[in-house]
């Protein structure tokens, strides 16, 4: 399998200018620039640039995909809007890092699974996620969590297939607080929860102790009307000049500032989290086998009642049926051969049920007769036994 990788670039507050762009291409020769977006794959070869660097200097999101198995996201939210003391409990070195600039905060998630063979459309992937930058602008922590569940997805499945659940540091160590929400993620978040490759059962599981998101309607009305009018003004101007995202991104750090501090409430211990998705795996593993055998009696119950349906057909009008197997007989092709076969296998069933065993033999005996220079026919007949 060759090295293939795709790099991904977006510009969402402010599109790069001639000279950025310039930058930009000569580190790719080929790849697809413009103002908003930086694109391109290799095969063979790699990418000249430092991603994060790049993130702290022009752009808002970055997607990075190999084909052994990395699958990284980055996004970039304006500082003012970002909540460093609570990003900071979701860190794992390696997968979820978070750092700043002057001016942002960089939110970097990674999953790498050398083994994974999921079909991932790369090109698709980071317009289905880039909404989650400005869910975190906004305070939505899932992302982060997410994050953070999909570091403990594989070896929680590894440990399943191979090895014991808990370690002693398990039993004692925290869960970052659970955000609310879990059980009702956004399309951005579900797609990133692919992405980063969360374990379902963990997911379902750390879902249990989420609280639902609460309906903020009468919230927001209040804090609307706390503003001037002359303010509101300004924002819709604002909001006609340039569009409104960064204006609802600065409305949304503003709000959440004029709420009073409250604290996520402390996740599970590990270990008890992971207990629990191993316990909703275990149910799921039974309730699919259970799903899967009655299908598999479903699919044998429909093929007894054609099989009987077939031998009775048969049955109504042998005359017919012998002469459906001479015709085939007739013929010189397999597929005729292997319909002569099937069609005297359910015919001796029926002259066994019957009690004309010895009508059936001699008539195969006359057929066998008949056409004793066929030689591919008559071995079909001697391994069936007939």
């Amino acid at each position: 399998m060759s090295e293939y990788q795709y790099y991904e670039f977006v510009a969402i507050d402010r599109p790069l200018g001639d000279e950025e762009q310039a930058q930009m291409r000569g580190l790719s020769s080929r790849a697809d620039i413009t103002a908003t977006s930086f694109v391109n794959e290799y095969d063979y070869g790699d990418f000249r640039g430092s991603p994060g660097q790049l993130m702290g200097l022009w752009y808002d999101a970055h997607l990075h995909v190999t084909s052994w198995g990395t699958h990284r996201l980055m996004v970039r939210i304006p500082i003012a809007l970002a909540d460093f003391d609570a990003y900071e409990s979701y860190i794992v070195d390696g997968e979820v890092d978070i750092w700043s600039t002057d001016e942002h905060v960089i939110i970097d998630l990674t999953s790498n699974d050398e083994g994974d063979d999921y079909d991932l459309d790369a090109p698709a992937m980071l317009s289905s996620m880039v909404g989650i930058r400005g869910e975190l602008a906004a305070g939505d922590l899932r992302a982060l969590y997410l994050g953070w569940l999909a570091a403990q997805s594989r070896p929680f499945r590894w440990v399943r297939e191979n090895g014991v659940l808990i370690d002693d540091e398990d039993e004692s160590t925290p869960t970052p607080p659970v955000p609310p929400g879990l059980r009702a993620l956004t399309s951005p978040q579900r797609a990133l929860a692919r992405y980063l490759r969360v374990d379902d059962d963990l997911l379902r599981a750390a879902a249990e102790s989420s609280a639902d998101i609460e309906d903020t309607t009468d919230e927001y009305e209040s804090f609307v009307r706390g503003l001037a009018a002359t303010e509101k003004d300004a924002l819709l101007v604002r909001v006609l000049r340039d569009g409104q995202r960064q204006v609802h991104l600065e409305l949304m750090g503003r709000y959440r500032e004029s709420l009073p501090r409250v604290d996520a409430p402390a996740g599970p211990l590990v270990a008890e989290l992971l207990r629990r998705a191993d316990q909703l795996a275990t149910t799921r593993e039974r309730s699919a086998a259970r799903k899967r055998a009655r299908e598999k009696a479903r699919i044998e119950r429909e093929r007894l009642a054609a099989h009987e349906r077939r031998l009775a057909e048969l049955s109504e009008d042998r005359v017919r049926s012998w002469s459906r197997v001479e015709a085939h007989m007739q013929a010189t092709k397999a597929a005729d051969y292997d319909c002569a076969v099937a069609l005297l296998t359910d015919l001796q069933e029926v002259y066994h049920r019957g009690g004309d065993d010895d009508e059936f033999v001699e008539r195969v005996a006359v057929l066998r007769n008949t056409h004793s220079r066929k030689v591919s026919l008559m071995k079909r007949l001697t391994d069936a036994g007939l």
